[in-house]
């Protein structure tokens, strides 16, 4: 395969650029010298083509062609090639589409083209964001009249240039069709109402008519040298948008790929002659092997042309190990699954490239120079970097040997190109920038990135002038590349891929194309154009300005989250952008070393403990803490440690506490919390013993201080303008309030923003009123919702006499004054709009869409068009829990980092009477106790996934208001007030009614209301009424075109009727569902139906039930069997299916689309709507198929049930195989109609074998029949199968089978045993490593039933935490498993 590699292609091409020997002429200058010839030609091989002096010289691309010392081509074969080829097209007049990998070489190689040629370049970045105006024209504004711009598309049709279209698979689907008439007829309607004719048409007519005429009649002539050159990927293996086939079959193709191995390493050399040739060949077999891997694998392509920039460090610094470069190019340790790694690992070894790191560094020094450099010492390496005009504050930096390493290889990566952090959130990726440039004396550009950026926000922004007129504003990134700063983007991550693609050009080629027609060139292109003769006064006349050398982009993202459905956001087009630097998670020494130097040298008592736990997270093998790791982070940790170092005698600042509000523990599912429990316990940590007292007098205002037990506040002297903005509120001091009041004080006093977390009618908002009222804070406020924007979030547009105008939010007006900004109802609003809140509580820093910037305090005076931090600003986030049932947004995982986070639960049982008794102080304490137990324990149920609604404090203090208005009132009827909305839920209302019983609040059932309201005659009522009798019962007719019907006795399935199958109606045989709405007949109405009217309607009821059951083959001895295995778990099945119907309606939710011609007036667009353009609409609407290729992928599920001989020899004894088949019917009817969302399949393990199936993946039984013939045969088999045990065979086949499907990115395995391994002589630890084999992908669960408690609790201890469950009472062996299954699939 080397030899292969190695091989270089032996056939040369002739070629020869005439009078080559003045390579870059001076095409600006008006005379041409006595030696230069008439006409200049190029020829490569055969083709050759005559040279052109080009008209506008700026507009021919520069230095993309090498040239050797004697003026010679430096071309390789392959690039020799495809020019030929080219040339071949352009002689053909015939457009070109350049196929390939993702890179720049298809971009470089067409502008090769066009530099040899001598042709003028129009270049358009494609985007999602691309609208016809982008290409054809735009309106813009100006004195008052709208005039409209030619684009590229139309400027290169008019004088004869190349059309670049870079990025043809980001364009939306019905984008670029427009431009098919100009590719094939070069022909083309235009919005300002002219037209472009074809030269051949527009010279005939030019025959007969003067030029006069055809100006007249708005008929342009187009060139015959315009060509279109499109760039793209195969959408086949890159996703995107198909090419729509008209426009397809206008193009030539090309595929380029990479070039061969002789070429790259030649060029590698070139580059970098210092290397040693052994180094290169390494290298260079890596990429390529990689680049030629078994496409099984999915590896993601190797960015070859960075190959470059990767020597060019190995030349700055020959003790740089050769992974370390490689993974600076190719991170795959953080973007890769695990045996895609030990794929890669393995071909290192291969070519015997140690996987070891650099030798350390020990000091790093920065010392100015006279040139505008700065010298840059780690130890004896030198470097040289663009020096800042600024030199910057102190950062928190800390100098430990881990972060000194990380920052010299950032270094080294910024001195050659543009890098790329990636880290898990709080590792300390913009400490480390900062400190970067702190180190360069540099300012940066901070730009915080989000998913619905356009690609036009990320180069220049539409506003309008005082004077009325459009005009572009430079995106912050541009102010970067004109003043030499470093663009700091952050969030790469979170950017939609088509929206990165506008970076390529600027990153691969210093080069950008801007709205407004500027183009900015790199330093050496620039300076060529000085050399033909333009100067600088010129080249900004014809928008053409420099980038300076000194700009850089540093990127910040999160590593990708690998499974899970979602695709990496790290794919092979923003891999070839940056050279990438991975940042670990500190280890525990190095994290206690900074954490005490942050907090003032020592480590505050109780951080040892909290060091251990995030350690033991981080290190874990087992997913689900894994998954808790990134909640520990080190910036969370240091939030600790600052707590704890500031109140350390504080009765609130215990440890096991702050940790259950840093982890919202109580929130969490079942597993994770008893993952999590454990490894707190493993560390040592324990809750508190005793529980805290209340005292009285907590809350007080001594000397204008406030006091909250023991915390204090300095009111000062708030202004009446303050005043007025303090929030003032209904609160009862309850002891458990008060302790919150005080914890939230404490973070609040030193400098915490908060997140309180909790269900509905906790208290969230009474709380933070509360706080603030009482420290006379001012409050602005943001209620979020699901149509929340970034643009309304910080800004209101408005448009007033031709002028868009904006008005600050509620946010910046906060910012600005020092308010405290309450956001409530977070959860709502999408993360990807507020993540940009990130920045500004991370960092003080946030650019607005107006062009201002948010600066941290003291730093407004340093920076232009900014808005200073004031030093009391705080914000105060309000959201509810994460999960069924709000199943809004997670706000916490995205975001909880940066905050002080509290888990804000319904108050105790001695605090919530208190509370109470306020609302209803002639309330008997005994109504109020039992008001409380009751509802407590319905909260409990709720909590262990047996309700689904979460109850809460508010709903009990409605009833206590109502209690203490009408006293007499029955409390069955009142607590129906709250409780109703379960009536129409069985299973719930069952559950309700029993807790309500228990407590002494009886005749909830709804026939036992109707005796109490008879009871009571009531002098006026009103009720609806059909006024019309009933007949007799009957089937009714089937609508054909199933429409719905209320009322009319005449069809089947309607609803509010009579007589007929139906729902909601009265006296109908049976119940029968059309899919339509239900209009429901009073409950009085539908018992006021005669008996005999009753009778027939049973008789016809049965009649139809036997009909159901011959249907499907099944006996009525059979379903009644069956009914047995059904009915004990009939509420889990409606519970688990409550959750995926709301899942399921969630992930149908529609999506905003931008560029509509009707629909919501998009804020973001009005500039466009002044100038006219008809596409500035959103509205919501399906997903596009083609936008990112998402599809979203079923969960799968493998259960393996226990058929073996003890099972059934036990079952006499304890059930065991009963309850077992109740929770396969359970898991079998819970899933039916979901079979998009799980995807399962039941196999049994016994003496016989380890993989018996039951049911098969893809094909879950459809009737009682077949879901009672699946049970009988489990049952079957284990009365007749022979003795042994094949539990561990059958867990690790499962895992390894389920590990190595394609289909699925999140998969368990649920195996059921009764954990008779003694008998066989099967160790534990054998199972544990069995569950373990599909990880990460599949996660493996063991539920031991009927065993002898001993065995089952040792092998238990051995299992991994959260994957295993004993069950000896084995009624709760479907609760166990509906646990699982929230926990791990929905």
């Amino acid at each position: 395969m080397l030899a292969n590699l190695r091989a270089c292609s032996g056939h040369l091409l002739h070629h020869s650029l005439r009078n080559a020997r003045i390579p870059r002429r001076s095409w600006a200058s008006t005379t041409a010298g006595k030696d230069q010839p008439e006409e200049d030609s190029l020829t490569i091989g055969d083709v050759s083509v005559r040279l052109r002096k080009p008209k506008d010289p700026q507009l021919v691309p520069q230095q993309y062609v090498k040239y050797a010392s004697d003026g010679t081509l430096q071309l390789s074969q392959s690039a020799l090639h495809h020019l030929r080829w080219m040339l071949q097209k352009d002689a053909l007049r015939q457009d070109m589409f350049l196929l390939g990998q993702p890179g720049p070489l298809r971009r470089q190689l067409a502008m090769q083209f066009l530099e040899l040629t001598q042709r003028e370049v129009e270049y358009v970045a494609l985007s999602r964001d691309t609208t016809e105006s982008d290409l054809k024209q735009r309106r813009e504004i100006n004195d008052r009249a709208a005039i409209f711009h030619d684009q590229g598309a139309v400027r290169a049709a008019l004088n004869g240039r190349v059309l670049v279209l870079d990025g043809v698979e980001h364009a939306e689907r019905n984008v670029l069709p427009i431009l098919n008439n100009l590719l094939e007829n070069r022909e083309m309607h235009l919005e300002s109402g002219k037209f472009l004719m074809s030269p051949e048409r527009y010279d005939k007519l030019l025959e007969k008519h003067s030029r006069e005429q055809l100006d007249e009649w708005g008929l342009l002539r187009v060139s015959e040298q315009f060509r279109v050159v499109a760039l793209g990927l195969p959408t086949h293996k890159y996703k995107g948008t198909p090419l729509d086939p008209p426009l397809r079959s206008r193009f030539q193709s090309r595929n380029v790929t990479t070039y061969s191995y002789g070429e790259l390493y030649e060029e590698l050399q070139q580059e970098a002659p210092s290397v040693p040739g052994e180094q290169l060949k390494q290298l260079l077999t890596f990429a390529l092997t990689l680049q030629q891997a078994d496409p099984v694998l999915q590896l993601p392509d190797f960015p070859i042309h960075n190959l470059a920039l990767g020597v060019k460090m190995l030349a700055a610094n020959p003790s740089l190990s050769l992974h370390d470069v490689i993974s600076r190019i190719y991170p795959y340790q953080t973007m890769l699954k695990p045996d895609q790694k030990k794929r890669v690992e393995e071909l290192l070894k291969k070519l015997d490239i140690q996987l070891v790191p650099s030798p350390s560094i020990k000091k790093i020094e920065a010392q100015s120079q006279e040139n505008s450099l700065i010298h840059i010492k780690l130890d004896e390496l030198q470097l040289n970097l663009p020096e800042g005009q600024i030199p910057t504050a102190s950062t928190y930096f800390v100098d430990l040997p881990h972060q000194r390493q990380a920052l010299a290889s950032l270094l080294q990566a910024y001195a050659v190109g543009d890098v790329c952090l990636v880290g898990e959130k709080g590792v300390g990726k913009l400490t480390l920038t900062q400190e970067l440039l702190r180190l360069l004396q540099q300012t940066s550009e901070p730009m915080m990135l989000y998913e619905d950026m356009t690609s036009r926000d990320i180069v220049q922004q539409r506003i309008t002038s005082p004077q009325g007129d459009t005009v572009w504003r430079d995106s912050p990134l541009v102010r970067a590349a004109k003043s030499g700063s470093v663009a700091v983007l952050n969030g790469l991550h979170r950017l939609h891929k088509s929206t990165a693609s506008v970076l390529q050009r600027l990153i691969h080629d210093r080069e950008l194309q801007l709205c407004d027609g500027t183009t900015l060139l790199g330093a050496n292109r620039y300076q060529a154009l000085l050399q033909q003769g333009f100067s600088k006064e010129e080249l900004g006349k014809l928008g053409f300005l420099p980038i300076h050398e000194s700009f850089r982009v540093v990127a910040l993202a999160e590593p990708p989250r690998l499974g899970g459905g979602q695709p990496s956001w790290l794919t092979p087009e923003l891999l070839s952008l940056f050279l990438y630097q991975e940042l670990r998670p500190l280890r525990q020494s190095e994290e206690a070393e900074l954490l005490a130097q942050l907090c003032g040298g020592d480590l505050p008592a109780g951080m040892d403990q909290l060091l251990k736990l995030a350690q033991l997270l981080r290190s874990s093998q087992d997913p689900l803490l894994q998954g808790l790791a990134g909640t520990l982070s080190t910036r969370q940790l240091l939030k600790l440690a600052r707590r704890l170092a500031a109140y350390p005698e504080s009765e609130l600042s215990d440890v096991h506490e702050m940790l259950q509000n840093t982890f919202l523990a109580r929130f969490m599912p079942a597993l994770s919390r008893g993952a999590l429990e454990q490894a707190i316990q493993q560390v040592g940590i324990k809750p508190r013993e005793i529980k805290l007292k209340s005292k009285k007098n907590q809350i007080a205002v001594e000397d204008n201080s406030l006091r909250i037990g023991s915390t204090r506040w300095p009111l000062g002297n708030p202004t009446q303008a303050q005043l007025s903005k303090v929030p003032h509120t209904l609160f009862y001091e309850m002891p458990q309030h008060v302790q919150l009041l005080e914890r939230l004080l404490q973070d609040y006093l030193i400098g915490e923003h908060l997140l309180l977390v909790g269900n509905q009618g906790v208290g969230k908002n009474k709380l933070v009123d509360r706080l603030l009222e009482l420290m006379q804070r001012p409050r602005e406020y943001i209620q979020l919702h699901r149509d929340t924007t970034v643009h309304s979030l910080t800004l209101q547009a408005t448009l007033k006499d031709g002028q868009v105008s904006y008005e600050d939010s509620a946010l910046v007006q906060a910012v600005r004054t020092g308010h405290v900004l309450v956001v409530d109802e977070a959860d709502k609003a999408p993360v990807n709009v507020t993540c940009i809140l990130r920045t500004l509580v991370e960092s003080g820093e946030m650019v607005l869409a107006d062009g201002r910037r948010i600066v941290p305090p003291g730093e407004g005076g340093r920076v232009p068009n900014s808005i200073e931090t004031h030093p009391d600003f705080r914000l105060i986030v309000l959201a509810n829990r994460p999960g069924f049932p709000f199943l809004g947004n997670d706000f916490f995982a995205a975001l909880g980092d940066v905050f002080s986070c509290h888990a804000i639960s319904n108050p105790d049982p001695e605090s919530e009477i208190f509370l109470l008794q306020q609302y209803g102080p002639k309330v008997p304490i005994k109504t109020l106790r039992t008001l409380v137990n009751a509802f407590g324990e319905l909260r409990t149920l709720a909590d262990e996934g047996m309700l689904n609604y979460p109850y809460s404090t508010r709903e009990v203090v409605s009833i206590v208001k109502h209690l203490e208005r009408y006293p007499e009132e029955n409390m069955s009827e009142v607590v129906g007030n709250v409780l109703d909305f379960d009536r129409y839920q069985p299973e719930a209302l069952q559950q309700v009614t029993q807790v309500l019983a228990k407590h002494g609040i009886e005749s909830y059932a709804e026939e036992e209301i109707q005796a109490i309201r008879k009871q009571r005659i009531l002098q006026a009522s009103v009720n609806r009424h059909s006024g019309l009798g009933v007949s007799g019962p009957k089937f009714g007719k089937l609508d054909p075109k199933n429409e719905p019907h209320v009322g009319g006795n005449t069809w089947a399935g309607g609803s509010g009727g009579r007589d007929t199958a139906g729902l909601g109606g009265k006296g109908g045989p049976f119940r029968l569902d059309k899919g339509h709405k239900v209009h429901q007949l009073s409950d009085e109405e539908k018992a006021d139906v005669p008996e005999e009217i009753k009778r027939a309607a049973r008789e016809m009821n049965r009649k139809a039930f036997e009909d159901k059951l011959k249907e499907i083959k099944m006996s009525a001895h059979d379903h009644k069997l069956y009914a047995q295995f059904s009915e004990p778990n009939r509420k889990q099945v409606q519970q688990l299916k409550a959750v995926l119907e709301a899942m399921q309606t969630k992930s149908k939710e529609r999506q905003w689309q931008k560029y509509q011609t009707h629909g919501d007036l998009d804020d973001t667009r009005l500039v466009e709507g002044i100038t006219g353009e008809k596409n500035i609409y959103r509205r919501r609407a399906e997903a596009n198929p083609w936008a990112d290729h998402v599809q979203e992928k079923p969960n799968r599920l493998k259960l393996v049930v226990d058929v073996s001989g003890s099972m059934y020899r036990f079952n006499g004894y304890d059930g065991r195989l009963d309850r077992q088949l109740e929770a396969v019917v359970m898991v079998m009817e819970a899933f039916e109609g979901f079979e998009k969302k799980i995807v399962y399949d039941i196999i049994g393990h016994s003496g016989e074998g380890w993989e018996i199936p039951f049911v098969t993946a893809g094909s879950p039984p459809k009737n009682d029949k077949e879901r009672f013939e699946a049970i009988r045969m489990m049952h079957a088999h284990s009365q007749f199968c022979w003795s042994g045990d094949s539990t561990v065979k059958a867990a690790r086949e499962a895992c390894s089978t389920l590990g190595a499907e394609q289909d699925y990115d999140n998969a368990i395995v649920v195996v059921l045993s009764d954990a008779n391994l003694q008998r066989y002589g099967i160790a534990p630890k054998d199972l544990a490593m069995a569950l373990k084999r599909g990880e990460p992908k599949v996660k493996g669960y063991a539920i031991f039933i009927g065993s002898l408690a001993e065995e089952a609790d040792e092998i238990n201890a051995e299992m991994p935490a959260g994957q295993s469950f004993v069950c000896m009472d084995l009624t709760k062996l479907p609760h166990i498993l509906q646990q699982i299954f929230t926990s791990s699939l929905l």
